[in-house]
């Protein structure tokens, strides 16, 4: 056993994994904390990972107390007890939610109150305080992600404003969806700088993000402000997350922005379920 790696209690460090639609990011607990991020192998390529870091962090299935995986697109209880079951051997207990409830917990615990996750894509989950969870948004580039970096890049390439051969370099390729969505930092710059255009889509943006709150709050209470946190590349930039909460006092709507205490990829956040 790696010692570097080791954890509280019996000595096995707990393992969690973030596998998002851009990247992956993989923390060990311990004295030693060992971390990893790359480009998202996805779901089906997930165990090569693994395989290339318990070789790399000289780990084996006995030296890993849990593997906790929060992954993007999983939500039913058959997708969950399918990808676990293609990762037991990499620990004595193999434990997969959805990323959005690992951001949650992260960002929020055991409150009662909402999660927003803006990046790639977009979703809301709220928690009631029974601890029972609702969803807005989170259906993907086709259906949804009303909001995020993706539906950003996506309302600037049809303004108009790159030639037609660009846009259609950028909407054919592979990687289309990724390529689309990393329109929205320069976007976003252009709205502070003032242009118009770009001022719209970002007000935009911002309101489809308060409206996911609104679908995802729980009743907590009359005259309580609902507690509010988030996640997401696209919410890591202050003044953008300003914007929406302006939007959700233009409804009426009173939240208290929360911070997130931690990341989905903090094993300490997944004490509830590990």
């Amino acid at each position: 056993m790696n010692r570097d790696l080791a954890g509280s209690g019996a000595g096995r460090p707990v393992v969690v994994v973030d596998l998002g639609g851009t990247w992956v990011r993989v923390v060990a607990s311990g004295s030693g904390r060992r971390a990893f991020r790359a480009p998202t192998p996805g779901a089906a390529g997930l165990p090569a990972v693994l395989d290339r870091l318990w070789r790399r962090w000289r780990l084996s299935r006995r030296d890993v107390a849990a593997l906790g995986v929060a992954s993007r697109g999983i939500w039913t209880t058959g997708e969950r007890r399918a990808l676990a079951r293609r990762l037991r051997r990499f620990a004595r207990r193999v434990v997969v939610i959805s990323d959005v409830e690992a951001a949650y917990l992260g960002a929020l615990g055991g409150t009662a109150g909402v999660l927003l996750l803006a990046g790639t894509g977009s979703i809301a989950l709220g928690r009631d305080r029974r601890g029972r969870f609702t969803r807005a948004g989170g259906l993907g580039p086709l259906l949804g992600d009303d909001g995020s970096a993706f539906a950003i890049g996506r309302a600037w390439l049809r303004g108009g404003s790159m030639t037609p051969a660009r846009v259609r370099g950028i909407v054919t390729a592979p990687d289309a969806v990724a390529r689309v969505a990393a329109l929205a930092p320069s976007v976003l710059r252009r709205a502070r700088r003032g242009d118009r255009a770009a001022r719209r889509v970002a007000a935009d943006a911002q309101r489809a993000l308060a409206d996911l709150v609104v679908r995802a709050a729980p009743r907590i209470g009359p005259g309580r402000a609902i507690p509010v946190s988030w996640a997401g590349g696209l919410l890591g930039d202050h003044r953008f997350r300003a914007g929406v909460w302006r939007a959700l006092r233009q409804r009426d709507v009173a939240v208290t922005p929360t911070p997130p205490a931690a990341t989905a990829a903090t094993p300490a956040a997944w004490r509830s379920v590990l």
